[in-house]
């Protein structure tokens, strides 16, 4: 039988337990501030919902390479599992690029849970690692010999004109803002 003291102690830990900041939102909290203190000009972050620090817009206007005068939006969804596993990345711009589907998947080491190479997520990556990762698939993480677009890799090994001009052309049609 459940005495009055226990419907009491029941109650009181309910309370405490709804008052509670998950582990995911301390963090964002913490990362998002730090975040747009180091955001290079050419990078912004927008919430589409200012009460959800855990779903945001990632922008990137490479100045440099084959994407350069495109604006590049990517989905982040951070889940509740974070910082043990990593947020969910998805490419919002259609792009022509080996490391990122046409469909929005992105081939990002840091991105995998598990990577034979050691370089996957691990709980001491930030979001920041995400920016600075993403950011450096436009120039020196650009990598055509593990492609995750063969298409467009293959592209670029016989013809590095005809890869460019696609690349143009998707950013005209796709990627200015």
């Amino acid at each position: 039988m459940i005495t009055l003291s226990q419907r009491l102690k029941k109650q009181q830990d309910q309370a405490v337990s709804n008052n509670r900041i998950s582990v995911r939102d301390r963090l964002l909290a913490r990362e998002l501030q730090e975040l747009s203190q180091i955001l290079p000009s050419n990078c912004s972050v927008n919430h589409e919902n200012v009460n959800d620090l855990s779903s945001f817009i990632l922008s990137i206007k490479p100045n440099e390479g084959f994407w350069q005068g495109g604006c590049f939006k990517f989905g982040v969804d951070v889940t509740e599992d974070y910082n043990m596993v990593p947020p969910i990345v998805k490419c919002l711009t259609r792009l022509w690029h080996p490391n990122i589907s046409e469909n929005g998947e992105v081939c990002l080491s840091l991105l995998r849970q598990h990577s034979v190479d050691g370089l996957g997520w691990s709980p001491t990556r930030r979001l920041n690692d995400v920016l600075w990762g993403l950011l450096a698939l436009f120039t020196d993480l650009l990598n055509f010999d593990d492609p995750l677009n063969i298409e467009a890799a293959d592209m670029y090994r016989t013809s590095k004109e005809d890869f460019q001009r696609k690349v143009n052309e998707y950013v005209i049609k796709y990627a200015i803002d």
